[in-house]
């Protein structure tokens, strides 16, 4: 299982990469909006993140996916599956 430093690290990168800007202020307690990615970057977001880590996150899950957190949350209950 990737620990939660990691997946910061690797939604961080993502992040930047889909929205094409940087990001000097990136936490767990940020909302995915303020960062610039909407509906359609979550799922580039979602795509890349399931292509990194060889998982599958079902398209249910992803519904209520606000902040930083909400996503490392979910990814890291993928992990345990």
């Amino acid at each position: 299982m990737t620990d939660k430093t990691e997946l910061l690290a690797l939604f961080h990168s993502l992040a930047e990469e889909i929205a094409e800007k940087k990001f000097a202020a990136f936490q767990e307690e940020t909302v995915l909006s303020d960062l610039g990615i909407d509906s359609l970057g979550m799922l580039e977001l979602v795509g890349a993140v399931e292509k990194k880590l060889t998982i599958s996150l079902p398209d249910e899950t992803l519904v209520g996916l606000r902040t930083v957190k909400d996503l490392v949350e979910l990814v890291r209950r993928q992990q345990k599956v």
